[in-house]
């Protein structure tokens, strides 16, 4: 196969990986559910976070990460415990809603960078994806060893396919949000992410290492 067309190959497996549901969708629906323009940070955060992956895999380090359990631990509980703590903070912000009856409590989106952090973080703090990419990444390079151009094509290309497929989530998030305003609506939808979030971390916290579960 070409190098174009490894490329092609390469995108089309990201955007599988993308759209599937996880801590970065929660995450990013969340956001999105107090404005396009915090949904559109935390997305920059997930995408710098998948180029890290993705270069890390490219170049070896996600290998060393993958093949310790102490480190794959560290990581793991990490990342449940920041979701579980984005969790609790958006049940208590659909508490918030709820304490003037029939009226839109105020929602504060946070900063473009409070927002991308969080993006970010819940991805790189998810170690699965490790795994994910140690498996996936020596799939779409020669089998003469990674070069220049693969070590940064592969993860522009990761980073571009989840910016735009999360994008086209927000925007349709947001949409929705200012659409159907009813404040009571939106505190149901916001206590049902929240509860994602918190059962999602609960679930990375006391999930196996990929390697031990296969085995």
């Amino acid at each position: 196969m070409s190098a174009a067309g490894q490329y092609a190959a390469f995108a089309v497996v990201m955007l599988f990986i993308a759209v599937s549901p996880g801590p970065d969708m929660a995450v990013i629906i969340s956001r999105a559910l107090t404005g396009w323009t915090a949904g559109a940070a935390a997305t920059l955060g997930v995408a710098a976070g998948m180029f890290v992956w993705v270069l890390a895999a490219v170049t070896g380090i996600a290998a060393l990460l993958a093949a310790s359990a102490q480190a794959f631990t560290v990581v793991k509980v990490a990342g449940a415990l920041y979701l579980v703590y984005l969790g609790v903070r958006a049940l208590l912000a659909a508490r918030r809603r709820g304490d003037v009856p029939g009226a839109e409590a105020p929602v504060r989106p946070g900063t473009p960078l409070d927002n991308a952090v969080r993006g970010f973080l819940s991805n790189i703090l998810n170690a699965k994806a490790a795994v994910l990419f140690v498996a996936l990444i020596p799939q779409f390079v020669p089998t003469g060893g990674v070069g220049v151009a693969e070590a940064i094509t592969l993860p522009l290309i990761a980073a571009v396919v989840v910016t735009v497929w999360y994008l086209m989530l927000t925007t349709t998030v947001a949409a929705l949000h200012r659409k159907f305003a009813d404040s009571s609506v939106w505190r149901r939808i916001d206590t049902v992410v929240g509860a994602a979030l918190v059962a999602v971390g609960i679930g990375v916290l006391f999930g196996d290492h990929p390697r031990a579960s296969a085995g």
